[in-house]
């Protein structure tokens, strides 16, 4: 364990010895965690000086000429060399072009901000790219003593009123849902890929309530509903909205919205399933019980193991995913090997994360990557050396609130296995000796 204190100087200020105590406290820090790493690979793991590589002792072309110019690409895109690293279908489920999914490659990426050019989507009829100067946003309630003033909204009213900024995650209800009956999709991006984290930005839905003088004694839901052809309608307590946390959004990751991801509005309500994020927002209805509509009778309610449904159980509960290793990869040789995944609730910020490289025999605390943020998805990673044997990887969250992800055995007791929505239970990895990686399912 390496430590980093702080000794406080005068009016608030360090000093010179403080700083240089820091730096040195970083620098051991890491040294410490190369040197474990180091000590955990195989020998023939470590570079070499490769006298005799070309790409060492001749000048590249890129080396000896011009560039291409700044106006090649005015919107950038990714290198040619990336353009496997991309959105795709599931092969195992019916093809739809206007309803479908598309699942976020997660064993590519780092860090926890997905690229919005990569961001998984959820269509129940098509996406749509709308004129924003013509896409309007209504408030209205049920009954006048809910709601005062009923406004409609131009995106130019909501883009020059105070917004606020902040990272989430949205997961859809049924991510992971394809493993409930034991059917073992091939890769994280199939298994956890309905996840994306972004940074979004758009003014707070309680200030617009505000604004239309809603009466919070009264109401207690509100209904969202989006302009698409499918007109995606989702009841939202409004208890989740008086934080502040709810945004009108019309920004994602710095710039606008994408046309896949609700341009030029959308709901975000954190820590929620994606269905209650609407996208193409048109409408928000203040009212006192429960809409009970399409998309929450037919859909999105939970099979339970007595046969019952449980509906709006909207919370996305404790879960994590190791994304390297995982299904569809190869570890090419023995030695170390840094155990990266990702972690997330919908109750608020990750505790602790735990890895077992033996089936859930063993585990150990993994580090946690900055920021840890609440209803964000949250990094971690921990070293391992593999010695050639088959290991069974697997990952196991803690939240603040004390939940912890439980085991599919679990799960099912409760639940049964004929659900699709919320699946959270832990997921494994068989490591064989070959170095391939495939999914498994421990009972």
């Amino acid at each position: 364990m390496f430590s980093i204190s702080l000794r406080k100087a005068p009016e608030g200020f360090l000093t010179q010895a403080d700083i240089r105590h820091i730096s040195k406290g970083r620098r051991d820090l890491f040294a410490g965690a190369f040197k474990t790493a180091l000590s955990g690979m195989a020998l023939a793991s470590l570079p070499s000086l490769a006298k005799d590589d070309p790409n060492i002792m001749e000048l590249p072309a890129h080396s000896k000429g011009l560039g291409q110019g700044v106006a090649t690409n005015p919107y950038g895109v990714p290198s040619q060399y990336e353009k496997n690293i991309q959105r795709r279908e599931s092969p195992g489920l019916t093809q739809v072009t206007q309803a479908g999914v598309s699942f976020c490659p997660l064993q590519s990426l780092f860090g926890i901000i997905t690229p919005s050019g990569l961001h998984f989507e959820r269509h129940h009829q098509g996406w749509w790219d709308i004129d924003p100067t013509k896409h309007r946003l209504m408030i209205n309630g049920s009954d006048e003593k809910m709601l005062k003033r009923p406004m409609v909204f131009t995106m130019d009213e909501l883009l020059r009123m105070p917004s606020m900024t902040r990272t989430h995650f949205i997961e859809c209800g049924a991510n992971s849902g394809m493993e409930w009956g034991n059917v073992a999709v091939p890769t994280v991006q199939y298994t956890h890929g309905m996840l994306s984290c972004s940074e979004f930005t758009g003014v707070p839905l309680r200030a617009l309530l505000e604004l239309c003088g809603v009466d919070f004694k009264r109401a207690k839901f509100v209904l969202a509903e989006g302009a698409d052809g499918s007109s995606m309608t989702r009841t939202i307590p409004l208890s989740l909205i008086q934080n502040d946390e709810v945004l009108v959004a019309y920004g994602q990751n710095g710039e606008m919205l994408r046309p896949e991801n609700g341009y030029p509005l959308r709901l975000v309500v954190p820590g929620v399933q994606g269905v209650s994020w609407v996208k193409y927002l048109r409408r928000i209805e203040v009212g006192d019980m429960p809409y009970a509509t399409k998309d929450e009778v037919i859909g999105y309610a939970d099979l339970m193991k007595d046969g019952l449904h449980r509906q709006y159980t909207s919370i996305q509960e404790v879960k994590s995913v190791i994304t390297s290793p995982s299904g569809g990869q190869v570890l090419l040789q023995k030695g170390f090997c840094n155990i990266s995944g990702v972690a997330w609730s919908g109750r608020g910020a990750i505790k602790r994360v735990e890895v077992s490289v033996d089936g859930g025999r063993n585990w150990r605390v993994a580090r946690l990557q900055t920021p840890v943020m609440s209803k964000c998805l949250t990094r971690f990673q921990i070293d391992w050396s593999w010695g050639g044997d088959a290991s069974l990887l697997m990952s196991r969250a803690v939240d603040e609130t004390g939940h912890i992800q439980p085991t599919y055995a679990q799960n099912r007791a409760v639940r049964g296995s004929r659900g699709i929505y919320h699946n959270n239970s832990i997921q494994t990895w068989l490591v064989e000796q070959s170095g391939e990686v495939k999914n498994v399912q421990l009972s």
